[in-house]
């Protein structure tokens, strides 16, 4: 299967996970790095970066 660079940065590029409770969430990596961001979910600030299967 061929790794296309649009679905790619579709499916990975800016995109988080809520350590807490999984919930994905999109935004900029400066901003996850801050502290910036909160879950909408639970309000947790610990996030990881989604992982590529």
């Amino acid at each position: 299967m061929a790794k296309i660079p649009e679905s790619n940065a579709r499916l990975y590029k800016n995109v988080f996970v809520c350590k807490r409770c999984k919930t994905k969430l999109r935004a900029s990596n400066l901003k996850i790095l801050q502290g910036k961001i909160k879950c909408k979910r639970c309000n947790s600030k610990a996030f990881r970066a989604v992982r590529k299967k």
